[in-house]
Formats: structure tokens, sequence, C-alpha cells
């Protein structure tokens, strides 16, 4: 299955935009002591549970990081593995 440059373009720049979003919703979470889980919160009080969803936003994080790479600068790093 092939995709075309401006397909790769756009779903790369989707990802790299969703890249600060997700940086500022772990700043934010982490100076207000909450993170959001949908229309709820998860606060420090419950320590195993907002870690566990702190790990989730920093690898959704980094996943969308490197699919921009990969996507905006054709490294195919799927192919790599």
């Amino acid at each position: 299955m092939t995709t075309s440059l401006s397909e790769d373009l756009l779903v790369g720049l989707v990802a790299l935009g969703l890249v600060p979003w997700t940086a500022w919703t772990v700043i934010r979470g982490l100076r207000q002591e909450r993170l959001p889980i949908g229309r709820a919160y998860v606060g420090r009080d419950r320590r195993g549970a907002f870690h566990v969803l702190l790990a989730f936003y920093l690898l959704a994080g980094l996943m969308a990081a490197i699919i921009a790479v990969d996507l905006l600068f054709g490294i195919s790093i799927r192919q790599a593995l």
C-alpha cells in the first residue's frame, strides 16, 4: 500500500500538532495536580492511577512525535524494523 507525498505530509503535520497539545496537557496536569481523562480528572491523591495516566500521555506524545518525524522526513521506520 503506497500513499502519496501530500497524504504523508498532511498526516505528519497533524501528528506534529498533537505533540505540543499533549505536552501542554501534561504540564498543566502536573501544575494543577490532576490529569484529564474524558470529562473527569484523576488527581494526584490517586497516585497509581495518576502515574499510569501520566505514562500514557507521555507515551502518546512520544509516539506522535515519532510518527510525525517518520512521515515528514520519509524515514520509513516501519520498514527498517
